[in-house]
């Protein structure tokens, strides 16, 4: 299983970066977790759109779905072109209700699966992986990620420190989580997000095997996002780094 980073900035990038986007590969199989500004032109480096199997998007602000929009067309142009045959899975929740009645209509490029409406355990078979969706606490409905193949991979999305996170997280072979500010921004961001720190210690009590941070405020110095992490984890901590594929 190999994790390549698409975009890591947040809320906007630095120059000739991209905002959250990964792209998760095992055995052929391809998944794109979130689509933000960018995205979509880096997965290209990587992959042909008719390799793509399914797209997971952890929330709708617009720093994680905004190339949902291009790759709308560019699913759409294959299928007109006859480059591929088929639409792609896609996963999301519902709210904010104008983001998601907008994509909802893409059904030339989509095929819409709702996190919401998914059976109690959130637990889904998606291009031969399992996929679990978690509720995290952000300021709109927001899903953790657990991806299970040979490997177990776990994306934080966008949240503030709880419980449940913990629990996915147990064990992961690798734990993307965001660090989007540093301790000095904990009162801040306390209600949505979690600092470099705080995420360092979410992934000490899961007992994760190798914590890579992400979703950097593209003022910050990530060393110090880094050290901070560290100090949080107790070992040493993975910066997501554009363009970088890691193996799990």
């Amino acid at each position: 299983m190999q994790l390549t980073t698409l975009g890591c900035w947040a809320p906007y990038p630095q120059p000739s970066g991209a905002c959250s986007g990964y792209l998760l590969q095992e055995g052929g199989r391809s998944l794109l977790i979130d689509t933000g500004n960018g995205v979509l032109s880096r997965m290209l480096q990587h992959i042909e759109i008719k390799e793509l199997d399914a797209i997971l998007i952890s929330h709708l602000h617009p720093d994680h779905l905004m190339d949902i929009y291009s790759l709308r067309h560019a699913i759409e142009a294959a299928n007109l072109e006859g480059r591929m045959k088929r639409v792609v899975p896609l996963f999301l929740p519902t709210g904010p209700v104008e983001d998601f009645n907008r994509i909802k209509g893409f059904t030339k490029a989509f095929d819409l699966q709702i996190i919401d409406e998914l059976p109690a355990s959130r637990e889904v078979n998606v291009a031969g992986f399992t996929v679990t969706f978690t509720p995290g606490k952000h300021n709109l409905p927001v899903y953790s990620i657990s991806v299970t193949g040979s490997k177990r991979f776990v994306y934080s999305g966008d949240t503030a420190y709880n419980q449940e996170l913990i629990k996915l997280a147990s064990g992961a072979d690798l734990f993307l989580c965001e660090a989007s500010g540093l301790d000095k921004d904990a009162e801040y961001l306390k209600e949505n997000h979690l600092t470099a720190r705080q995420a360092g210690e979410l992934a000490k009590a899961a007992g994760v095997k190798r914590l890579m941070i992400t979703h950097f405020y593209p003022e910050y110095a990530l060393s110090q996002l880094q050290s901070q992490a560290e100090q949080g984890f107790g070992q040493s901590v993975e910066l997501a780094r554009e363009g970088a594929t890691v193996t799990l």
